[in-house]
């Protein structure tokens, strides 16, 4: 049996059921996001709640808080989403401004350091994994989901961007880490993530000839 596969076997029968939950809610949020469908935030909402007490008692704090975030960008999305806009009474999908371009970006880069500096604070004493590229890459990739959570409560064509970027980097860091489970549920994601770009630049298109 290949390696990969063999990995992939050996990670599935070690997932409890918790985590099992949270990775399928997890995708369906991203497929309801595609379709740009309200229910991504209760399913996306239940996933990170899972996701917050996995990572606790797991002793993973900084994964726990970023789910924290997670949680707090799909109560705003949702109220967001839900707000009475548009002539057919919804949010409509915009794309950003140039300037809201930059800030994007420089959110992102702030994230980073601010992230990776956390990351410093509480693991400068394990030399080994400091001096690895795990936490470098970790930094750069919840940073810019955390953007992207943002775009996506504002109903910005740009969130798939940030998320097609995040995961094509997540896709071999947890391969690498031995979380083969997890690398497949990001492929999905990535190939949920390029469909939702198609769509939602369609159905911008659409708005903007109307």
């Amino acid at each position: 049996m290949p390696e990969f596969l063999q990995l992939l076997f050996t990670t599935l029968k070690a997932t409890t059921w918790p985590e099992a939950i949270a990775v399928i809610l997890g995708i369906a949020s991203v497929w309801y996001a595609r379709r740009e469908n309200i229910l991504t935030f209760p399913t996306g909402i239940v996933s990170v709640l899972i996701y917050v007490y996995i990572c606790f008692f797991a002793r993973l704090y900084a994964d726990a808080g970023i789910n924290l975030f997670y949680f707090a960008m799909s109560v705003y999305g949702w109220y967001n989403w839900s707000r009475k806009t548009g002539d057919d009474g919804r949010l409509a999908i915009s794309a950003n401004t140039p300037f809201q371009q930059f800030a994007g970006i420089g959110l992102t880069i702030v994230s980073y350091w601010a992230i990776l500096g956390l990351i410093w604070l509480f693991n400068r004493h394990d030399t080994a994994y400091m001096s690895s590229y795990v936490p470098w890459v970790d930094s750069f990739t919840t940073s810019v989901f955390l953007i992207g959570m943002l775009l996506m409560a504002r109903k910005k064509v740009e969130n798939w961007i940030y998320w097609i970027v995040g995961d094509v980097v997540s896709i071999p860091l947890y391969f690498m880490k031995g979380l083969a489970f997890t690398s497949v549920q990001y492929l999905v994601f990535l190939v949920l993530a390029i469909l939702g770009l198609i769509e939602w630049r369609r159905r911008y298109r659409e708005i903007q000839r109307s």
